[in-house]
């Protein structure tokens, strides 16, 4: 059987860029979400037509991703016990002993989930298998794939979207998170070394 890092199909990470072991590239931007069902009629038909209008310039395929996980609050509540035992005013100290107790009741009622918005840009290199990436020919690509990425961030933006590129760490983590789902939901993330 071969080892887990052969079942993952990213041969490095440089730049932000996930170089994957057939030699494209993606990039991965993390997006802000929107209540939509808060919007007036005539803002959401705005937002919908931008986004239309979003999509049908794109010369390029995006993928769009969203990762749903059950959150996890023991840290939160950690806090909540420090804070609840720092207070000098008996008062305070019930009150906050309350609140401790009210959210952890309704984290064990229902599922407390949290939702990752993010879009992937793909980039085909010239280069695909013919030869190693040079410094120069990497420059090249990479200004690219930029281009991509601010074209995508310029659309989400009239939308009212904003969105971030991720950096090497957090692709790392953002990996890791998908083949570790279980590990993250108990809040075991591991110090990832320096890529």
């Amino acid at each position: 059987m071969p080892p887990t890092q052969q079942l993952i199909p990213v041969k490095e990470i440089k730049d932000g860029v996930a170089v994957l072991r057939n030699g494209e590239w993606r990039t991965i931007l993390i997006a802000s979400s929107m209540n939509f069902a808060l919007l007036s009629p005539e803002e959401q038909d705005a937002v919908i037509y931008q986004y239309q209008n979003f999509l049908n310039s794109l010369d390029f395929n995006i993928q769009i991703l969203i990762q749903s996980r059950r959150l996890n609050i023991r840290g939160y509540l950690k806090k909540l016990m420090e804070i609840e035992e720092r207070q000098e005013s008996e008062l305070l100290r019930v009150q906050a002993k309350e609140y401790r107790e009210f959210i952890k009741s309704l984290s064990e009622m229902v599922n407390l989930m949290s939702k990752n918005f993010y879009i992937v840009i793909p980039f085909y290199p010239l280069a695909i298998g013919k030869r190693k990436l040079t410094v120069e020919d990497f420059a090249r690509y990479k200004t690219q794939i930029t281009q991509r990425v601010e074209y995508v961030l310029a659309g989400l933006r009239r939308t009212g979207i904003h969105a971030v590129q991720l950096g090497n760490e957090e692709i790392v983590e953002l990996l890791w998170s998908y083949y570790n789902p279980a590990d993250l939901e108990k809040g075991e993330i591991p110090a990832f070394p320096s890529v």
